[in-house]
């Protein structure tokens, strides 16, 4: 099983960190925001076009129910962001360099792990030897990590460590799981993920502020719809 997708997208985070740190003054807000949308853009077509491979509509409803009642009840948002604010708030007892590199690093690897294309990706990869969304998803990271390497410095390079193994995992796990993921659940599985990612696109967009993490849960449901309908 080849875990090359994962190994790509770990070093387009650390070469676009080490771009955006040799800008050392940084790039202009309009010019970082202006990135930033249309990367959400990049990623609202990925979701699109990913959500048409679903072939039944009821998996896609009973999943996103079933997945966000698990994700909005054990709070997976929260979690994550407590796991952030306490890596912080051990750095920040250090120097003000310390602390820039703990806010690097959390905020860059809720910005690569939190998104669906981490997770369809890996799958993918570990299913079918394709790698194509987790290289799509190494150009958008790269960019993005050129931006918040401007500012936060060296944590977004660390921050290619957790994606790795957290990619890395979930790509090992589907060669266990592959005799229940047929074709058709698959394609179930994508197009729920797709969805997750659209819901993504928005809030790069800033359109809307969903708690994406939470309905992250659902891309997992359609392995058990998929033996009853």
């Amino acid at each position: 099983m080849s875990l090359l997708g994962a190994i790509v997208n770990a070093a387009a985070i650390v070469a676009g960190a080490v771009v955006g740190i040799l800008l050392k003054k940084g790039l202009s807000e309009k010019m970082a925001d202006t990135l930033m949308k249309g990367l959400g853009l990049c990623t609202l077509f990925i979701g699109i076009s990913g959500s048409l491979k679903g072939e039944n509509t009821l998996v896609l409803i009973l999943s996103m129910i079933i997945g966000t009642l698990i994700g909005e009840g054990v709070d997976l948002q929260l979690r994550l962001q407590k796991l952030g604010d306490g890596i912080q708030e051990k750095f920040s007892k250090g120097k003000t360099g310390e602390s820039t590199l703990a806010e690097g690093f959390v905020t860059a690897s809720l910005l690569f792990c939190v998104g669906a294309m981490a997770i369809v990706g890996s799958l993918q990869s570990g299913l079918v030897g394709d790698h194509s969304i987790l290289y799509n998803k190494s150009i958008l990271d790269f960019v993005a990590a050129i931006i918040y390497a401007s500012t936060l410095g060296l944590g977004v390079a660390l921050s290619a460590v957790a994606v790795f193994v957290y990619q890395g995992a979930i790509t090992l796990l589907a060669g266990v799981l592959s005799p229940l993921l047929t074709d058709a659940v698959v394609n179930e599985m994508t197009c729920v993920g797709s969805v997750i990612i659209i819901g993504l696109a928005l809030n790069m967009l800033g359109i809307t502020k969903l708690k994406v993490m939470n309905y992250v849960p659902a891309i997992f449901v359609p392995i058990a719809l998929c033996m009853f309908l």
